[in-house]
């Protein structure tokens, strides 16, 4: 027979069927990933707010993690007259190396609608797992911690449609020019401020413009030392 005298052909035709099976379960494993994904803002507050605050970020980044108590305390303050949405920015892996795969898991967790709370905790352990050679670990500690469906979870995170999305932020960003983080828009104008203090009377004179400047800075409008803004 030709087979027998050419073992060749058969070796081609097992590699042939070996790649093949190898494509269609990439493909199966992608779709499935992306089975029931919803996109929708990642917003908290009053979503018929007036004043609407856009933040794109760095979930590795300090200064965005120096920024968390300062958003969740306007929010707090402001809770209806004010709607605030997070936008993904991951800086380049030269810089941040695990800020996209961060952002990914921060999505796949609001897939089971817990994507604030999982920026929470990945913003609060940002020092250990920024530092490990491979923060899966750490992040699906967090998934599990908040109760989330772990095979759910990972699944998500291969979902090439997430994936997107973030990129799609990314690019976003850099058309209306963010070149660093965090950067905020308030109504669609970018903010520009030196502190906490001046970041927060910004956000309260646009929702209250008759406002006043208090005559004695809070403690709190302090920048806290080793917080740089734009980076």
């Amino acid at each position: 027979m030709f087979y027998m005298k050419n073992p060749w052909v058969i070796v081609g035709v097992v590699a042939v069927v070996l790649f093949g099976g190898a494509v269609w379960y990439a493909n199966h494993s992608v779709a499935e990933s992306n089975e029931d994904i919803k996109i929708t803002p990642n917003s908290k507050g009053n979503p018929d707010a007036a004043v609407t605050l856009v933040e794109y970020s760095d979930l590795q980044c300090p200064a965005c993690a120096g920024f968390e108590p300062v958003i969740a305390g306007m929010l707090e303050q402001y809770a209806n007259e004010l709607r605030f949405e997070f936008r993904h920015f991951p800086l380049p892996p030269r810089m941040h190396p695990h800020a996209f795969q961060a952002a990914l898991a921060a999505e796949a967790a609001g897939q089971q609608g817990k994507f604030f709370e999982y920026k929470y905790l990945l913003y609060s352990n940002q020092q250990k797992w920024s530092g490990a050679a491979v923060p899966t670990t750490f992040f699906l500690q967090y998934a599990s911690e908040l109760g989330l469906d772990l095979d759910l979870f990972k699944t998500h995170m291969r979902s090439s449609v997430l994936k997107d999305r973030i990129q799609a932020e990314f690019a976003e960003g850099e058309k209306v020019g963010v070149t660093g983080t965090p950067s905020f828009f308030l109504n669609g104008e970018k903010m520009e401020f030196e502190s906490y203090l001046e970041f927060a009377q910004q956000i309260g004179y646009a929702i209250d413009p008759s406002l006043a400047a208090s005559s004695t800075a809070s403690t709190t409008g302090a920048t806290p030392e080793g917080v740089r803004f734009g980076f």
